[in-house]
């Protein structure tokens, strides 16, 4: 994912995530592009084309022109937070993952994994709205259906233990994935641990 950053002078216009972004230091009347990293530290592209030309940004914190008439250029980091501060504090928060195991053949967590909920819980806390999903998975062993209703009984078991530890969400949904989708290709009937698994997405 990049971001970008747009801003018009006098005022900023607006703000568009791309992938990372920049943001040139302009003539004070001009309009800029900023790209900066993104939240995992890569860094996109992003293509300016104008009346003056074409450039690309591919260097964080890097911007260009928007009429394309000259080569982009580092800004820093002042005038990053000067022009693009109420852009930068809009973007949402981007959502959070974790798998948690199980013992074979039931919904009994692993001890690692019951360690993690305290951090799931913490996580979300500090979130202002809550949105968890929690999808159930199963290794190949058994027949497919009985894995099906095993992995729905798993990430029931994983939202009434978040909720018991006080987690307050808007919305959670609980879904099966049965043995349908592997985190680890194994042929059937392969007790495989990593495929005994909840995944949960907070957003």
């Amino acid at each position: 994912m990049c971001t970008a950053l747009f801003r018009s002078l006098p005022a900023l216009l607006s703000a568009c995530l791309l992938a990372s972004c920049a943001s040139p230091p302009p003539p004070k009347d001009l309009s800029y592009v900023a790209l900066l990293e993104s939240p995992d530290g890569t860094v996109g592209k992003v293509v300016v084309k104008g009346s003056k030309g074409e450039q690309i940004i591919d260097q964080a914190r890097y911007g260009a022109l928007l009429d394309g008439s000259a080569a982009p250029a580092a800004v820093d980091e002042l005038t990053l937070q000067r022009d693009f501060a109420d852009a930068r504090a809009a973007r949402p928060e981007l959502p959070v993952h974790y798998i948690l195991y199980f013992e074979t053949g039931g919904a009994q967590l692993t001890p690692e994994s019951q360690a993690l909920l305290p951090r799931i819980v913490d996580a979300a806390s500090k979130r202002s709205s809550v949105d968890v999903s929690i999808t159930g998975h199963s290794d190949t062993v058994g027949k497919a259906e009985v894995n099906e209703a095993l992995s729905l009984k798993r990430a029931q078991v994983v939202a009434e233990l978040i909720k018991a530890q006080g987690l307050k969400v808007d919305q959670v949904s609980v879904e099966s994935h049965g043995e349908r989708n592997l985190l680890i290709p194994t042929p059937d009937e392969t007790p495989e641990p990593r495929n005994r698994r909840v995944e949960i997405t907070i957003r």
